[in-house]
């Protein structure tokens, strides 16, 4: 399908933004200088008419954007996050894309529940209502368990959805392959790697039964988390196009003046939100990936309620300790440890001068260390980072895509609730805390410990595996001799020796 056929699906994704107005929005949201805005009316205009129309009732950049599809209004909802970027209109026009979209038919709802878990609806609900949130893969409805009565909340896959999705991706693709072909210098941006990373996230979104597992999970992960929690899964009701959780009850992170109205406070909320993300990837490597404020409610008593596992983030041991020595370097404004953590890592490549690196990174910290979010520029920020990661050759790290976004996305969310937050005072104790557990000493401990755990579960075969190792290698005069059955068992014992220690080690850790 990815072909010179999807030029058609780009010119009139430029032609609905001409016809609905939202280029010339968009434009004066990034400031864009007089050069683009010319050339962006003189390349829109003549194709005007091959727009879609819209919602003539709705702004025009969500207008534009719920007529294009899914994966459009996935980049307006993150867009919605960041009013330093867009500006405060264009971001609470944006949010609409987040809950409010225009629901489909109960009665097509229903009959995919029906053919998703083979069983009349009567018999599932007694109590099933109209549509109380639509996004844009999928809608929310509030329902009562026929059996104990119990509330959930059931969600169901749009009807479409997923061809929907592989046209706009197909789409994308094209984009990314012309952008790489007509600008080799956009290539260590990986356009191609970054679309394919999209679509598998979304690819994730479309089964509900890896949803309803991801929840299961996460709430495992965060069960002691004080001041959190993440609705109770229902297993029975799981299926690939209709899920349902326990219903849970709160206001949305978006709706500031019921938030002010209940006597919740919103520092307090602002910098919840921030740490909890932060120890959720750091301490267990696993993340909501769309913590956007649709996706957060807050609770009565003051809790904060995740919604939504569609998208979840993952990764390794290894990037979190290089992620929490990256933001322990700035916070700390030790540069030159921040650089030197980008280099073994990989991020930058080997052949650029790490003093050169370290001057850059402070040039991107020291402003914006002391200033509260309502005086930093992140647009400018931004921008900036652009420039240095070009200068230094850096490449985009696909497995750190969900990772970055999440934090840009998460990092708004607690701005919009507290404009004058300090991330990084209040990142600092989570980054301290991991850093102390898992960087240093007690780390080298910790993997040791692991490491030797491992050779106790291979303990009984070492000897053999040894002898078999030494067995298949070629006869070499520069070699020592095939070691003796006694040898082997020397090795063994002293690899018994290390599980012993291992052991030891563990008790102490």
């Amino acid at each position: 399908m990815r072909g010179p056929h999807n030029i058609w699906r780009l010119i009139r994704t430029g032609a609905t933004m001409e016809r609905t107005g939202a280029m010339g929005v968009v434009l004066d949201a990034m400031d864009a200088p007089p050069m683009l805005r010319a050339a962006a009316r003189i390349l829109g205009w003549p194709f005007k008419w091959l727009g879609y129309s819209g919602d003539p009732a709705m702004p025009p950049v969500t207008r534009a954007l719920t007529a294009l599809g899914p994966a459009y209004i996935k980049f307006g909802q993150i867009l919605s996050t960041r009013p330093d970027v867009v500006g405060a209109d264009l971001a609470k026009q944006l949010q609409v894309l987040q809950d409010k979209l225009p629901p489909f038919p109960v009665a097509i709802a229903k009959r995919t529940i029906e053919a998703e878990l083979q069983h009349p609806i009567e018999e599932i609900f007694s109590e099933f209502s109209q549509p109380v949130a639509a996004a844009s893969i999928a809608q929310v409805h509030r329902a009562r368990l026929a059996d104990d009565g119990r509330e959930v909340a059931v969600k169901v896959l749009r009807p479409g959805i997923e061809r929907a999705f592989r046209k706009d991706v197909d789409a994308f693709y094209f984009a990314a392959d012309m952008i790489e072909l007509l600008s080799p210098a956009s290539r260590r941006l990986r356009p191609r790697d970054v679309i394919e990373h999209f679509e598998g996230v979304v690819l994730g979104e479309l089964d509900l039964r890896m949803e309803t597992s991801a929840a299961a999970e996460y709430a495992a992960n965060t069960a002691g988390d004080e001041g959190f929690r993440v609705p109770q899964v229902e297993w029975f009701l799981s299926g690939r196009r209709a899920m349902a959780l326990g219903w849970a009850e709160g206001i949305a992170l978006n709706d500031l003046d019921a938030i002010d109205a209940a006597g919740h406070d919103r520092r307090a909320l602002a910098e919840r939100v921030l740490q909890l993300f932060l120890r959720h990837a750091l301490r267990d490597g696993y993340f909501h990936g769309d913590m956007h404020q649709g996706n957060l409610k807050v609770a009565p008593n003051g809790d904060l309620i995740a919604l939504d596992f569609g998208i979840m983030g993952s990764i390794d041991e290894y990037t979190r300790r290089v992620y929490a020595e990256i933001l322990f370097g700035f916070i700390r404004k030790d540069y030159r440890r921040v650089a030197e953590v980008h280099f073994e890592a990989g991020y930058v490549p080997a052949d650029q001068d790490v003093d050169a690196f370290a001057r850059a990174l402070r040039s991107v910290g020291e402003p914006i260390f002391d200033l509260d979010a309502s005086r930093m520029s992140m647009g400018r920020l931004l921008n900036h980072l652009f420039e240095v990661t070009e200068r230094f050759g850096m490449e985009t790290r696909t497995e750190l895509i969900l990772l970055q976004r999440t934090m840009v996305v998460v990092e708004g969310v607690a701005r919009s609730l507290d404009p004058h937050m300090n991330i990084w005072r209040v990142a600092q104790p989570v980054v301290e805390d991991y850093i102390k557990q898992n960087v240093g000493p007690r780390a080298v401990l910790n993997d040791l410990s692991k490491t030797l755990g491992v050779l106790s579960r291979v303990g009984p075969r070492l000897p053999e595996m040894v002898e078999a190792a030494l067995s298949d290698r070629k006869t070499d005069p520069h070699r020592p001799t095939r070691p003796t059955r006694w040898q082997a068992l020397l090795y063994a014992g002293f690899g018994g020796f290390l599980v012993a220690l291992g052991v030891w080690i563990g008790t102490l850790i």
